[in-house]
């Protein structure tokens, strides 16, 4: 019984890490196209800021609400974890953008839009991309690791 307990405890957890990096993907894509079309800022750098605005939301909400009982570390030291496993992240993540956002847009224009467009929509694809395969990266290490002092679930 322990054992189906933990792992209904774990699908809500990561149900709840989902819904705060629902929340977190609209904070990265906000600010990437308030910074890459109203500021003119390259979409690498937009991109690198908006990840960071994003992983300061996260690790609010994921230790208030998502890890509410992972309180064995202070604070500090697990924001510092929390960053570094998102800093790998940002290694996944800004050649994903860099390589991608550049296809994409080649591919795009083959379809006739107008040029403004394609960028728009290319920039926001491959962000999208870049941001489902680092979910699956910090998730998986963010609970590992980061938060790895509550009880794991029996899979």
């Amino acid at each position: 019984m322990t054992g189906l307990l933990n792992v209904q405890q774990e699908k809500v957890r990561f149900y709840k890490f989902m819904t705060v990096g629902v929340i977190g993907a609209i904070v990265d894509f906000g600010v990437m196209n308030l910074l890459s079309h109203l500021f003119l800022t390259s979409l690498t750098l937009a991109g690198t800021i908006s990840f960071i605005c994003a992983v300061i939301n996260n690790f609010f909400w994921n230790r208030h609400w998502t890890y509410p009982d992972s309180r064995s570390r202070p604070i500090a030291r697990q924001l510092l974890m929390f960053f570094l496993v998102n800093l790998a992240g940002v290694g996944i993540r800004i050649p994903i953008l860099h390589f991608l956002g550049p296809v994409l847009e080649d591919l795009l224009s083959t379809w006739g839009l107008f040029h403004a467009s394609v960028i728009i929509v290319s920039n926001n694809l491959a962000l999208a991309i870049a941001v489902g395969v680092v979910m699956l990266w910090n998730f998986f290490i963010n609970r590992y690791w980061t938060y790895n002092d509550i009880d794991k679930a029996v899979l």
